[in-house]
C-alpha cells in the first residue's frame, strides 16, 4: 500500500451502497477497495492491512459481529466502523464494546462518515507508537482540523461548513463581519455601495454590534485604503481637550502644550476619520464639529493658519440622535450634517441565524489567542446561545465563549449565561394565578427523564450519532447516551417482532416508558 495515499476498505453485499461509499471516499483523496463478502476481504489482508475498514452486518458467508471477532482473534488491529441498514441500541452497544470506533445507520451523514474514516486513519498511524494512547494522541495530534478529534472523542461537536477557507477567514465572512442572514447581508450590500464614494456615513447600534468593523470595512474598500483610519472615542476625551484632540495646537497655546501637537482630522489626512460614540460630544463643542464638516478647513488652537481637512467622516452612535436632537442634547444642523448615509446594525437578539458561525469564528480565536486545548462547540451548546437575548451583543458573545474555551479544558464548552426573565405562561400560569410550588419524587423524576429520552429517539429514528443524532440533540457523549438507554432499558419498538432479542424493558411507542412487571 502507497505510504502516500491511506488504502479504506468497504465490505457490504450491496454493490450500490459499495460504489456510493467507494465514490464518496475517493472524492476525500483516498485510495478505496470494496468487498462482497468477509471472506473476500480476509484474502486480501494477507497481501496489505488498511488503515480503515468499513463493515456491514448483514453479509452472505459471516455477519459484521463474527468478521469483527475473528479479526481481533487472530489479533488484526483495523480501526472499524460499521455501516447498517438494520442497526438498533443493542447492536450499536455490542460494537462499541467490542472495539468498533463507530456504529452508523444508512442513510447517514457524509461528512461525519469521512470525519469518522480521518479520525480511524489517524488513529492507525499512531497506533505503532503509543498502543495505549491511540485515541488521546489522535485528539491532539491529527492535523487535518479537529475533525478527527471528534471522531475519536465520541463526542457531538456542531459542523458549520464555512468556518475557514484556505486564507485563514471565515467563509461566510466580508472581511471581518462574519454572519449569513437577512441583516447581515443588508450590511454587506450598504458597504459595497457607499465604501467607493466619499460620503459621510453615520451608523448606529447598540454597543457591541459592531460598528467599528463597519467602519473598518469602509476604508478598506474605498479609494483611500492606503491612507490611515484614525479613530476618536468622542466619550473618552476630557471637555477642556477636544479642541485640541481634534485640531491640534501649537506649542504655547496653554501651560501643557509644551510643543506643536497634530490633530486627528490632520493625523487622518487623505484617509478615514472614524468618530466613535458622536453623541458624547458636548453641545456647545458641536458647532466646531460642524464648522470642518461644512468648511473642510480648521486651525490649531493658538495658531491662525488655516489648514486643508481632506478626511472621510464615518461616525457612530448607540444613541438615538433625533431623540437626542428633539431633547435638546445634540445639534439638528450636525444631525443632518452626519446622517448622509445612515446604517443600522442589528443587535445580536435579532440576528440569532448568525450566531453558529459568530461562535465558530470567536472558538478559533480563542485557541490562538489564549493558547488553550479546542473546545467543542455542540448542537446543544448552539441552542443554549441562541436562546439567550445579548444585550451586550457580540461583545458579550465573544466574552462568553472565551471564558467557557478556559474552563473546557478541549472538552464540550458549556456556557454559563444569565437568566434573562421567566415567562410563567409557559408553565400554565396565568396572570391572577397564584404560583404554588410543585415538588417531584425521585421516581416521578426519573419517569420524566426516561419518557424524554424515549421521545428524542423516537423523533431522530433511534440514530445515536452524527448530526442530527439523539446524542447530539441532548447534549451528550453517545457512549454516555448509550449506557442510559441501557440503563433505563429502552428499547425500540418493533424488536421483539423482527424476532431480535429483547431487553427488560420495553417502550412500545403508545407506551409511558414504565418497567414491565
Amino acid at each position: 500500500m502507497s505510504e502516500s495515499v491511506s488504502q479504506i476498505y468497504i465490505v457490504d453485499d450491496d454493490v450500490s451502497v459499495r460504489e456510493a461509499v467507494g465514490s464518496l471516499i475517493r472524492s476525500a483523496g483516498l485510495s478505496v477497495r470494496t468487498f462482497s463478502s468477509a471472506q473476500a476481504m480476509l484474502a486480501s489482508l494477507r497481501m496489505e492491512r488498511p488503515s480503515c475498514l468499513l463493515l456491514d452486518i448483514q453479509l452472505p458467508d459471516m455477519n459484521g459481529f463474527e468478521l469483527q471477532q475473528e479479526l481481533a482473534t487472530k489479533d488484526i488491529q483495523i480501526p472499524i466502523i460499521f455501516l447498517t441498514g438494520h442497526g438498533d441500541i443493542p447492536m450499536s452497544v455490542r460494537a462499541i464494546k467490542a472495539g468498533a470506533l463507530e456504529f452508523l445507520t444508512k442513510p447517514f451523514d457524509d461528512e461525519y462518515l469521512l470525519e469518522a474514516i480521518r479520525g480511524a486513519i489517524a488513529r492507525d498511524n499512531k497506533n505503532e507508537r503509543s498502543p495505549g494512547r491511540i485515541a488521546q494522541e489522535c485528539f491532539e495530534g491529527f492535523n487535518g482540523t479537529d475533525r478527527a478529534s471528534r471522531a475519536l472523542a465520541n463526542q457531538p461537536e456542531i459542523v458549520i461548513s464555512s468556518r475557514l477557507n484556505g486564507n485563514g477567514k471565515a467563509v461566510g465572512a466580508f472581511g471581518e463581519i462574519i454572519g449569513q442572514g437577512g441583516a447581515w447581508r443588508q450590511i454587506i450590500r450598504q458597504i459595497e455601495m457607499v465604501a467607493p464614494t466619499d460620503a459621510t456615513v453615520l451608523v448606529l447600534g447598540e454597543t457591541g454590534t459592531g460598528k467599528e468593523l463597519i467602519a473598518w470595512e469602509l476604508h478598506r474598500r474605498s479609494r483611500r485604503k492606503d491612507k490611515p483610519l484614525v479613530r476618536v472615542n468622542c466619550a473618552c476625551i476630557p471637555k477642556e481637550l477636544y479642541e485640541s484632540e481634534f485640531f491640534g495646537h501649537a506649542r504655547g497655546a496653554f501651560t501643557s502644550a509644551v510643543k506643536d501637537r497634530i490633530g486627528r482630522f490632520e493625523a487622518a489626512a487623505g484617509g478615514t476619520l472614524f468618530l466613535d460614540e458622536i453623541g458624547e460630544i458636548p453641545l456647545e463643542l458641536q458647532s466646531k464639529l460642524l464648522r470642518v464638516l461644512q468648511e473642510k478647513c480648521y486651525e490649531r488652537v493658538g495658531e491662525e493658519r488655516t489648514r486643508r481637512a481632506d478626511v472621510r467622516i464615518v461616525a457612530a452612535t448607540n444613541r438615538d440622535l433625533k431623540k437626542e436632537v428633539a431633547a435638546g442634547r445634540f445639534r439638528e444642523d450636525l444631525y443632518y450634517r452626519l446622517n448622509v448615509f445612515p446604517m443600522k446594525v442589528a443587535a445580536l437578539r435579532d440576528r440569532k441565524e448568525d450566531i453558529p458561525l459568530l461562535a465558530t469564528h470567536f472558538v478559533e480565536i480563542s485557541v490562538k489567542e489564549l493558547e488553550c486545548p479546542r473546545p467543542r462547540l455542540t448542537r446543544a451548546g448552539i441552542e443554549s446561545l441562541q436562546s439567550y437575548d445579548w444585550p451586550g451583543n457580540i461583545r458579550e458573545l465573544r466574552n462568553i465563549i472565551e471564558r467557557a474555551a478556559i474552563f473546557a479544558q478541549g472538552g464540550a464548552l458549556d456556557f454559563d449565561l444569565p437568566v434573562t426573565g421567566v415567562d410563567l405562561t409557559s408553565f400554565g400560569f396565568e396572570d391572577g394565578d397564584e404560583v404554588e410550588p410543585e415538588y417531584l419524587t425521585d421516581a416521578e423524576m426519573r419517569r420524566r427523564e426516561r419518557e424524554n429520552l424515549f421521545a428524542v429517539l423516537q423523533k431522530t429514528g433511534w440514530k445515536i450519532k452524527g448530526v442530527d443524532g439523539a446524542a447530539e440533540l441532548l447534549g451528550l457523549k453517545p457512549t454516555t447516551l448509550i449506557s442510559r438507554i441501557e440503563k433505563m432499558g429502552l428499547q425500540r419498538p418493533g424488536l421483539k417482532e423482527r424476532g431480535l432479542q429483547s431487553h427488560p424493558f420495553a417502550c412500545p411507542a403508545e407506551s409511558k416508558c414504565v418497567p414491565r412487571r
